[in-house]
């Protein structure tokens, strides 16, 4: 029934977005965001994944966290009215064939220090040492990856005709798989208030290596960790 309720359909492109942001990583536009970051960073497509796989669960979360201030969600709303309303997903071959240009990283640079702020350098230390990566590395990925998830985030926001702080809130919590269980949550609070010393990289490591990439959203990928 999940699977059923939350395959939508991608205006002017030819993927199919299911509605959890890791069953994203799934589908063949996930497959084709990965591959092309790989590319365009010159990392290997595994330790791509592994990052993305982290990373975007804590990226949506930091933005839910935001978004839950009037300010925030404005600023927010504004950004994917504006220029990140999904025509990135339009021409991703023409994003990754030519390299893409430090435009498109400066502007992921920007949109990583205003989702994650003082925590942006030690989220980037706990993923990379989990994933085998430097920080440096990390960072890369993330600048290319996260002009790309505004831009899901946009077209998908305009789908579901978002208007609103509480529109924007259940978008925001749906792309994270809808999940009731405060562990979760919690777990991803803990992720973004940690100072990169390593204290929860092993709990990181849980979300990939002890929990499998099972269908239904977020729950499915922490059950390992959380031992459902």
């Amino acid at each position: 029934m999940y699977l059923e309720n939350s395959i939508l359909l991608i205006v002017n492109t030819q993927y199919l977005i299911m509605e959890g942001i890791l069953d994203l990583l799934n589908s063949d536009l996930g497959q084709n965001i990965i591959n092309g970051v790989s590319g365009s960073t010159g990392t290997d497509q595994n330790k791509t994944n592994s990052v993305l796989t982290m990373a975007l669960p804590v990226l949506m979360k930091a933005m839910e966290r935001n978004a839950s201030t009037p300010e925030g969600a404005a600023g927010l709303m504004e950004a994917l009215n504006g220029k990140h309303d999904g025509s990135i997903l339009s021409n991703l071959g023409g994003l990754f064939g030519g390299g893409v240009d430090n435009e498109v990283k400066n502007d992921g640079d920007k949109i990583l220090g205003h989702i994650l702020g003082s925590k942006k350098q030690g989220v980037e230390q706990l993923i990379g040492q989990k994933a085998g990566l430097d920080a440096g590395s990390v960072a890369n990925i993330l600048k290319v990856a996260a002009p790309i998830l505004m831009g899901i985030l946009g077209q998908k926001a305009r789908q579901k005709n978002v208007n609103s702080q509480n529109d924007l809130g259940g978008l925001l919590g749906g792309m994270l798989g809808g999940s009731s269980n405060k562990n979760e949550q919690s777990f991803l609070e803990k992720i973004l208030d940690a100072d990169g010393d390593g204290s929860v990289v092993d709990d990181v490591a849980g979300m990939v290596l002890g929990g499998s990439k099972k269908k239904g959203g977020l729950g499915g990928l922490l059950g390992g960790l959380f031992g459902k």
